[in-house]
C-alpha cells in the first residue's frame, strides 16, 4: 500500500481533530506530502469509521494513484499550498472560535505572541466557494511565509514540516482566535503588540523549546 504509515497517520489526526472539537462532522481535511505524492483524508467518510485504505493518493497534478474513494474536495487547495510552500503536511478544520474571527477581520491582531508560531501577522484568505482553484489561489497567498491562515466564512489551516507540527499548530490557532474574540465582546479597546515586539517574539519562537547540547 502506498504511504501506509502516512494514511495511518491520517486518520490518527483526523480523529484528534473530531475529539478535541475542531470540526464537525466530517467537516475538515488532512494531508501529508512525500516526495510526488499526497496521501490525504478522503471526502464524506465518517472519522470514527475512517481506515488508512480509505485514505486516498495522488501525485502532486492531483491523477489519483492508489484508493477507491472520492479524495477530499479540498484536493486543489492542498496541492496548491504543496506548490507555493515546503509544507510537508497540511490540516484544515471548521473550529468554532477561528471560523467565527475570520468572519470579522481581515487578519488577527497581535492581541497575543501566539501568533509569532505562524511566522507572523495570521491572515484570512477571502472567501471562495470551497474545491475551487479561487479557493486554492487565495489561501496559498495567505500562506506566503506563514504556517498557519483562516479561510472567510469557511475555517482555518495550518501546515509543517511533518504532520504532527501542522496538528500541533491547530490548538494554538484555536486558542489566539478565541482570546481575541473574548476580548472584543468586552467592547474595551483590546491591547496590541506592535510590529517590532512580533517580530522579536518570531525570533524567539522559532527557537523557543529544548533544543541539542553542544559536544565538549
Amino acid at each position: 500500500m502506498l504511504l501506509a504509515n502516512e494514511r495511518e497517520q491520517i486518520v490518527e489526526a483526523c480523529r484528534f481533530m473530531q475529539r478535541e472539537g475542531l470540526v464537525v462532522g466530517t467537516a475538515g481535511n488532512v494531508s501529508v506530502r512525500v516526495g510526488d505524492q499526497v496521501a490525504i483524508s478522503p471526502s464524506g467518510v465518517a472519522y470514527e469509521s475512517m481506515r488508512a485504505e480509505d485514505v486516498v493518493v495522488t501525485d502532486l497534478d492531483g491523477t489519483i494513484l492508489e484508493g477507491a474513494l472520492k479524495p477530499s474536495s479540498e484536493l486543489p487547495l492542498h496541492l496548491a499550498v504543496y506548490a507555493s510552500t515546503p509544507a510537508g503536511a497540511i490540516t484544515h478544520n471548521h473550529a468554532p472560535a477561528s471560523t467565527a474571527l475570520g468572519l470579522v477581520v481581515d487578519e488577527i491582531p497581535h492581541s497575543h505572541y501566539y501568533s509569532a508560531m505562524f511566522g507572523g501577522t495570521v491572515r484570512v484568505a477571502p472567501f471562495a466557494l470551497f474545491g475551487t482553484d479561487q479557493l486554492a489561489i487565495n489561501v496559498a497567498d495567505a500562506l506566503h511565509e506563514r504556517t498557519g491562515a483562516l479561510m472567510a466564512n469557511h475555517g482555518a489551516i495550518t501546515t509543517g514540516a511533518t504532520l504532527d507540527k501542522a496538528l500541533s499548530l491547530l490548538p494554538y490557532l484555536e486558542y489566539i482566535c478565541e482570546i481575541q474574540l473574548r476580548a472584543m465582546a468586552t467592547g474595551q479597546p483590546v491591547k496590541q503588540i506592535t510590529d517590532d515586539e512580533m517580530a522579536q517574539a518570531v525570533v524567539g519562537m522559532s527557537t523557543y523549546g529544548q533544543q541539542p547540547r553542544k559536544e565538549g
